[in-house]
This record gives C-alpha cells, structure tokens and sequence, in this order.
C-alpha cells in the first residue's frame, strides 16, 4: 500500500513531485503537475492537495452534461493502511467537492487488486463505479532487465514480428512536432473509426503536449520508403513511460510496424533510466467481446507482467444526481463495451 516508511513533507510544486515520487514510486503522470497544467489548459478546475505532507492528490473538477464531478485518477497517493489517514484524506476530498457543488467523487488509487485493498475502499463508503478511470488492466514492462532478457521474455512471435521489422528496413523516429502531433491525430481518428473507440481531441493532444514538454513525444514506424506504418504517443513521469495512445495505418496490417515502434520506446526509455514501461490497457481476464480484447494479444506478447489494479470507486455526495450519473453511465459502458 506504501513502499517504504520515509517521511516526507510534499508542497505542490515540481521539487514536491519529485519526493513524492520517491515517497510512492507506484506514482504516473496522472497525479503529475504536469497533468494538472494541461488541465487547467483545457478550462478544468484543478485542486492539489499535499494533506499536510503526509500524501499527494492532483484532483479535476469534471463539467459533465450528466453531473458535475471530482476525477481523481491514479489517487489519492497516501499510506492506505494507515485507517486514521485515509479516514482524514477522505473526508477532506469530500470537503473539497462539496465545495465544488459536485455530486460524487470517482477515484481509482494505485492499488493492486486484492481483497485487502478492496475491502479498504468498501469500509470508507465508496461503491464501485460503473465504469472505468485509467488503464486498470495492464502490462507492465520490467525495464531493469537487459535488452537481451527483454527480448527472451517476449513471446516467440513478437520476437519473431521485432527482428522481421529490421529486416525489413523498418524505421522508428521520435518526432515531438506540432506538424506530427496533427498527422497522428489525423491517423488516429481513421483508426477510431475502424476499431469503434473514441479518440482524444487535437485540443487535448495540443494541451498535453504543451503541458509535459519533454516528457510528451509520438513515435512513427515508417516503411524503407518512408510511409508512415503506426504511431505511438508515449508520456513520461515518475518512474514509467507510458504508452498512452496508438493509431496505424492500413499498412500496419502486412506490416511489423507498432512492434518495432514498441521495441524501439521500450530501448528509449530504459536509456533514459525509466523503471518500467506501462502499455496502458489491456482486456480483463474472461471477457473476449471487451473493446480492449484486440490489442491484449499483441500487448501481452511483449512480456512483462500483467497487472490489475482496483476498479474505479465513487463516493456518492448527492445521491439522486448520483442515480441519475448511473443510469446515463450503465448506457454508455455498454455501447462501448467496456
């Protein structure tokens, strides 16, 4: 629940991050400073809380047609075996959406999906959300090992699609462009459209970019002639790389083109001393019809360990604007097939 016993005294700032980071390593970019600029960026109501130095929450205030509420996402980052804190973080997170006028707070902390940990957010009153809050099936990429223990610990024939990459003359170029950003974003509206998601906006992408600055850059494979195969958006913070979006043409099809993209950010980051690198969704166990069912196969097939954390958890405030929320939500999950 916490990695180690260190105390710490956290302000909201870059330098404050940065011991949280230490203090949490479980710590994404979604409980960054960063995040919380590109959401400002995007017109949200941001709240940072340190709670006295004992734990960190960047909180979003969400303007949703259905409810106005608090989004939490990868937090709180607190001790959660630590009853008198989380009773204090929680009732201060509801201090602050009662104040915001919001119906509910949903929430998903960087906890393993255990009966523990479950059993800790049941105690605190919080009921499991109808949908989903960041990537809660995911693989994970031990980048302490070796490119060559990485490779072993691929599947034979993930291995087999990297090297076939090569041979074909396959290229991976990191291009952190304005001009790039609106070609991937142009992909990946045609890929939407193919695969049945919803894509962020070039507004978000834009704000995105400006707000992690260095730690936001897409990756393009590109065949030996130079058509583009597949992109991959990849942001950093903390200890991991995260590989966030994805978007290919036809040509990725016939083409190894998101496997030598996977394995070429994969290098970057174990250059750049990242821990792991987190692929960012994959289906859960069982459910084949999921939206995510597609990509765990190629996602699984790069080794690494699958991780599940707990779902998302709502702290009802109102609740009949909250029954109203469940009602539109239950909808929505269903025609996605989440």
């Amino acid at each position: 629940m916490k990695n180690n016993n260190k105390a710490a005294k956290f302000t909201i700032t870059e330098a404050g991050w940065r011991e949280a980071i230490e203090e949490f390593p479980e710590a994404n970019f979604l409980q960054s400073p960063a995040y919380g600029r590109m959401n400002e960026l995007m017109g949200a109501k941001v709240v940072s809380e340190d709670f006295g130095g004992k734990g960190w929450a960047i909180m979003v205030v969400r303007n949703a047609k259905r409810g106005r509420y608090l989004e939490i996402p990868c937090g709180p980052l607190i001790d959660w075996g630590d009853k008198g804190l989380v009773k204090e973080v929680m009732s201060r997170i509801t201090e602050v959406a009662e104040k915001e006028k919001c119906v509910f707070v949903r929430l998903r902390p960087q906890l393993l999906a255990n009966r523990e940990n479950l059993e800790v957010l049941e105690r605190m009153g919080l009921k499991k959300s109808p949908m989903h809050l960041a990537a809660e099936h995911t693989v994970m990429i031990d980048l302490s090992l070796s490119e060559e223990e990485l490779l072993a610990g691929m599947r034979r024939q993930t291995r087999y699609e990297v090297r076939r990459a090569g041979k074909l003359g396959i290229t991976v170029e990191r291009d952190d462009s304005e001009e790039i950003l609106r070609e991937f974003h142009q992909v990946q509206m045609e890929t939407a459209r193919r695969q049945g998601f919803v894509p962020p906006s070039l507004e978000v992408l834009l704000a995105e970019r400006e707000a992690f600055g260095d730690n936001f850059a897409i990756y393009v494979a590109r065949t030996a002639e130079g058509e583009p195969v597949a992109y991959g958006l990849i942001i950093k913070d903390g200890r991991e790389g995260d590989y966030y979006e994805a978007a290919s043409t036809d040509l990725n099809r016939k083409l190894p083109g998101a496997y030598a993209l996977l394995w070429q950010a994969m290098r970057d980051l174990k250059a750049e001393g990242y821990e792991r690198f987190n692929l960012w969704g994959i289906a859960p166990a069982g459910q084949p019809g999921h939206r995510y069912a597609g990509v765990t196969t190629f996602k699984t097939g790069f080794g690494g360990s699958v991780v599940e954390y707990v779902p998302a958890h709502d702290l009802v405030i109102s609740r009949v604007g909250y029954l109203k929320d469940l009602v539109v939500e239950k909808v929505r999950k269903k025609r996605r097939r989440l």
